[in-house]
């Protein structure tokens, strides 16, 4: 499944959560796909990102161990069903959009148990939550800083070819003076009939 809709797919069942076992098993499956989307991009993702990515995969990969409840130990990860990343901006803000909510969540788990053991291990999926949001939105800044480079050196090229293209309004009008058959500036004048004019009165 695309990275997109596997982010999308789960904040709807940790929206339909019901209790503490669901929205442990939610948390879970989200530091799961955190970690699988940030090895996808550390392998296959534009350069600019992959360094956090790398940190986005080992992130989730220790968080999604911390969680040791039964709703999580028996939960079948839904990254396992990744198979593609088309569009690493829309994923990174749907995924950040995703740990938010997760740590909300955890947030109120923590609020209303009664066990010690239960309340560190929330405790701990929230900092990891956070510091993976935290990855994320570091690559969607670089995103953003490689997106307004790439529109400079556009409006830079453009520039320096003025309207008229790299040699500018003379470089057209000999080129023009070229096909016309030397009318240009740099052309042979005797091709056109003002040309053929001017040799005429010449003699």
């Amino acid at each position: 499944m695309e990275a997109e809709r596997l982010v999308g797919v789960s904040r709807r069942a940790l929206a339909q959560s019901r209790g503490t076992p669901d929205i442990i098993a939610e948390a879970w499956q989200a530091q799961a796909l955190a970690q699988a989307i940030g090895s996808r991009l550390a392998a296959d993702g534009p350069k600019e990102l992959r360094g956090e990515a790398r940190g986005l995969s080992e992130i989730g990969g220790r968080s999604s161990g911390s969680l040791d409840h039964p709703a999580a130990r028996a939960a079948v990860a839904r990254a396992a069903q990744l198979s593609g990343l088309a569009d690493p901006r829309a994923t990174l803000t749907g995924l950040g959009t995703l740990l938010g909510e997760v740590g909300m969540a955890l947030v109120g788990v923590a609020c209303e148990t009664d066990e010690q053991g239960l309340y560190w291990q929330c405790m701990e999926a929230i900092d990891a939550a956070d510091e993976s949001m935290d990855r994320v939105h570091g690559m969607l800044r670089r995103l953003d800083e490689h997106e307004r480079e790439r529109q400079q050196d556009l409006e830079r090229g453009r520039g320096r070819d003025g309207p008229y293209g790299a040699h500018g309004a003379y470089g057209a009008y000999e080129a023009y003076g070229a096909a016309d058959g030397g009318s240009g500036a740099g052309g042979t004048a005797g091709t056109t009939a003002a040309g053929r004019g001017r040799a005429r009165l010449r003699e």
